[in-house]
């Protein structure tokens, strides 16, 4: 058996099993949590394109899937457009505006790029937050957007009576985005992103009109974390600027890039699914000794990862699949 072999069966065992999980995690708890970190899983996996690839750490992205929930959600209450189409529209402004925000702080470096971000996204939380109308739009201000729950909903109305349509909605966008992202990180694009991420000045002596690039990784990274805004929307059916623009998701986001391996694949997925359930179980029982406790946490994870892994915890993981992977195939022993 080769290594190339063997990693596409682990993937299949991988995938068959995700697809697999909900014929024994049946109770609608456990299927919103699977869903949730499959959520979070894919949030960070957009954000990496950018983030990641791209060498730069943007802390704003909690306001493109405020863009996208947004989006969608006054099309469909208003206009009666299916979620469907206002989650590509939303995708679509999201991008615009990325680009808009990185024309500007792609020029900046370290940590005024982030500082700048977050200015910005900011700006835009506050703005969403204190307008009840934006011409014909109805915004509601902090009171945010109710979607009203069907009595009868169809696949394009995109609600479901069940939690098992969005768990295997999100993990079909999920595997999407993991696939782009491989996709991308192999292609010229992704070489020409790492080098214009570590070497700037290197790569653009190179020819690599480096600042054109990473527009294009922020476009791409905005357009897919809007369709998560869409997603949340129909399953959670309200939402509030502070609550889903506010700067507490874009720090996670960044949080489970860098804890998990930020640059690499798995890294994203990684993270979430071990940092996700750490959060909730923080939230939910230490929150009441001292409220955002499970955000301090968070903070020493990332400092100790960060001193010890400051590859993540994808490398040790890959360094040990790699020794398990020799043993198996046999290329250890014929070293």
């Amino acid at each position: 058996m080769s290594r190339k072999q063997l990693d596409r069966i682990l993937l299949a065992v991988v995938a068959l099993a995700a697809f697999g999980l909900p014929l024994v995690v049946t109770s609608p708890t456990y299927l919103q949590i699977l869903i949730l970190l499959f959520f979070y899983a894919y949030l960070t996996t957009a954000w990496n394109l950018v983030g990641g690839f791209a060498g730069v750490l943007p802390l704003g992205h909690s306001v493109f899937v405020g863009i996208g929930a947004y989006t969608s959600s006054i099309l469909t209450l208003q206009y009666g457009v299916s979620p469907w189409i206002g989650m590509l529209v939303g995708g679509a402004i999201a991008a615009v505006i990325g680009v808009i925000i990185g024309l500007p702080t792609f020029r900046m470096r370290g940590a005024y790029f982030c500082l700048c971000t977050i200015a910005f996204a900011e700006g835009i939380r506050v703005m969403v937050e204190n307008i009840d109308t934006l011409g014909p739009l109805k915004i509601n201000g902090p009171r945010g957007l109710l979607v009203p729950l069907l009595k009868d909903p169809t696949f394009w109305d995109y609600q479901f009576m069940s939690k098992l349509p969005y768990y295997y909605i999100i993990l079909v966008l999920l595997i999407l985005v993991l696939a782009f992202t491989w996709f991308v990180s192999r292609s010229k694009i992704g070489y020409y992103l790492a080098a214009g991420g570590e070497e700037p000045d290197a790569a653009a002596a190179l020819g690599i009109n480096v600042a054109n690039y990473k527009l294009f990784a922020m476009a791409l990274s905005c357009f897919l974390t809007a369709l998560a805004g869409t997603f949340y929307a129909q399953l959670m059916l309200y939402f509030y600027p502070k609550g889903l623009m506010g700067l507490d998701l874009s720090f996670e986001i960044a949080f489970i890039a860098l804890i998990g391996g930020r640059g690499t694949i798995a890294g994203p997925v990684i993270g979430a699914l071990l940092l996700r359930p750490l959060n909730e179980f923080t939230r939910i029982y230490l929150s009441d000794m001292l409220p955002g406790l499970h955000l301090v946490i968070f903070g020493l994870i990332l400092i100790l990862v960060m001193i010890y892994l400051p590859k993540g915890l994808t490398a040790p993981l890959a360094a040990l699949y790699d020794r398990l992977a020799r043993k198996i195939t046999g290329q250890g022993a014929a070293k």
